[in-house]
């Protein structure tokens, strides 16, 4: 199948090379020309610009953006005049499930087609495929069918979960979550939990980590723990063995500085959980340490220590900065 790619920064470019090896045709094109060279070279029609893109396809066409979430409005502004009634346009970045729906509205207006496509796997994915999460139509679905599963894991990557009676595309590592921002939605959720699952991860190392006191007097090694619950353990996944290899390669975890970004799923995640009235204290907890961990509560911290010294005469060192 013939599918344009727009956008080859780290999850972009992995997904074209894994395209290209299951015997896809990829055109492909980013603002950053190097990126699209090295493409060139695997195989893939490297394009200049947008217009170059869509007129290297054949109608109808599947064109993919996997782009900040951002920016794809300011590129769907250049791309739209340039498409066809019956092609599809997927997204397969971090968007915001509302911008899904108001955008598939805009689209089935012009008789083009939209999909969303919640994408994890991360740098890895290349090698070990990707769990897709897809929303929109189901005949527009059906026919990125190849794209969804030479992108996606297969069936050996995990073992039928026993009891399961039945066996769909979930088997193979993509599913159809239902209509428009469904997929998005669903990886909106994933990422809040993989928010929670790495917040409890850090938070039991570093307990780790303090135990070496009067009190406790134990000197862990943080990284042989880490390798000691990747066996037979409850805590056992993907993501410890992630952890495993940091700790191995850095042990001290020097190379890092502990300034935790998010990327906006989280905070869509609960903003979700408020409107329904759904309790989610674990992935409120997780946001809001990744909030402090870039210095956001250092003037809450320092009110509470100026609180302490006024009705318990509490004396706290002082920072040397003036006010």
């Amino acid at each position: 199948m013939r599918i344009g790619m727009v956008g080859l920064g780290r999850m972009g470019n992995n997904m074209v090379q894994r395209l290209l090896h299951h015997g896809h045709q990829c055109a492909v094109y980013d603002v950053q020309a190097a990126a699209v060279e090295s493409l060139a070279g695997l195989g893939a029609r490297p394009c200049k610009s947008l217009p170059e893109l869509t007129e290297t396809l054949n109608t109808p066409r599947a064109i993919w953006l996997m782009l900040p979430a951002d920016v794809v409005d300011s590129v769907l502004s250049t791309l739209i005049p340039l498409l066809q009634p019956g092609d599809t346009v997927i997204d397969g970045g971090n968007t915001a499930y509302q911008d899904d729906v108001r955008r598939a509205a805009q689209l089935h207006d012009m008789g083009i087609h939209y999909v969303d496509v919640g994408t994890s796997g991360g740098i890895a994915g290349r090698e070990r495929g990707y769990c897709l999460m897809v929303g929109g139509q189901a005949d527009a679905v059906r026919h990125l069918d190849p794209i969804f599963r030479a992108l996606a894991p297969g069936v050996s990557a995990a073992s039928p979960t026993p009891g399961r009676r039945r066996q769909t595309t979930a088997d193979h590592g993509y599913l159809h979550c239902g209509p428009h921002g469904a997929g998005h939605f669903a990886k909106m959720v994933h990422n809040g939990i993989e928010y929670g699952m790495m917040a409890a991860y850090a938070e039991g190392m570093n307990l780790l980590h303090r135990a070496n006191t009067e009190q406790y007097q134990y000197d862990f090694d943080i990284a042989e723990i880490a390798e000691l619950w990747r066996r037979g353990s409850v805590v056992g996944s993907w993501l410890l063995d992630l952890t495993a290899q940091a700790l191995q390669a850095d042990p001290s975890l020097a190379l890092y500085k502990g300034n935790v970004a998010d990327s906006g799923e989280g905070r869509w995640a609960l903003a979700a959980a408020i409107e329904q009235g759904v309790p989610a204290p674990v992935l409120a907890a997780a946001l809001f340490s990744r909030f402090n961990s870039r210095g956001n509560a250092d003037y809450a911290n320092r009110l509470l220590s100026a609180m302490r010294g006024q009705f318990g005469g509490h004396v706290e060192g002082r920072t040397e900065e003036t006010p």
